[in-house]
């Protein structure tokens, strides 16, 4: 009986869905030239392995056995239909964009409506004068939170202690970690269902919000990227990389079971 019952359960695992981790390319699409004078969208891709790129933090998703995509278009039933996490990160200010994508109504309702059925929203902002926060915060405050026009651990130079941000022990987003990194970044306010999860003094840091069957975790900064999780460019008592692994596993942890 054990045997048959461990061939079932094996046959369960194999035929298990991998879950699949969208990231925005629409709200977030700053273009440059290559070489060669042709055009690309850029910042925060997982494909770019230059530090502003997420190929890190997309390895530590695809270590986990999960599947990562890019949607280069407005969130929509359809384009999130197959999607398990849906990633937000520094949406576009007329600075880095001439034609910004901004966060519609339309696109709200899309997303909460995905998150209440069971989807993981993953925000991830930056300070009011990097990134465009009116309109994202609209989205936000659908989950109670809001990405403010207050800034904090603006850090001078390589005066790194300004970026230190604190984690308490046994953390639940954050257990292997006790201090990381994070600079120039929007302070959150927070409200139910929201939850403050890191703070600063009475300053939100990190917050997460459920509604319906689903997560949404929300910061202040893209901080994960790969200048911050390669471990070259912060001192090594900063646990980014860490801390990264953490949210990665966190992450799917929270998603609907398939």
């Amino acid at each position: 009986m054990k045997a048959v019952l461990s061939a079932i359960l094996l046959l369960a695992s194999l035929g298990a869905a991998a879950q699949k981790v969208v990231l925005d390319s629409y709200f977030n699409n700053e273009i440059k030239k290559d070489a060669a004078g042709k055009p690309y969208s850029w910042h925060y891709k997982w494909e770019e392995t230059a530090m502003s790129g997420f190929s890190i933090l997309g390895g530590k998703f695809l270590q986990q056995g999960a599947d990562t995509a890019t949607l280069y278009g407005p969130p929509t039933a359809a384009s999130l239909q197959h999607a398990d996490v849906y990633i937000i990160v520094d949406p576009d200010n007329a600075k880095e964009n001439p034609a910004p994508h901004l966060v519609s109504g339309t696109d709200i309702k899309a997303i909460v409506e995905w998150v209440k059925k069971g989807g993981v929203l993953l925000l991830m902002g930056n300070d009011s004068a990097n990134a465009e926060l009116a309109h994202f915060s609209r989205l936000s405050q659908a989950f109670g939170i809001t990405f403010s026009n207050r800034s904090r651990n603006m850090v001078k130079g390589k005066d790194y202690r300004t970026g230190s941000v604190l984690i308490p022990e046994g953390h639940a987003i954050f257990p292997s970690v006790k201090k990381v990194y994070l600079k120039e970044l929007s302070i959150l306010d927070v409200k139910p269902p929201a939850k403050a999860m890191v703070k600063i003094g009475d300053d939100v840091i990190v917050a997460v919000s459920k509604v319906g069957k689903g997560t949404v975790f929300a910061v202040g900064d893209p901080w994960l990227y790969n200048e911050y999780t390669d471990g070259t460019r912060i001192p090594a008592d900063y646990q980014n990389a860490a801390a990264a692994d953490d949210l990665v596993k966190w992450t799917l942890q929270q998603c609907r079971k398939k």
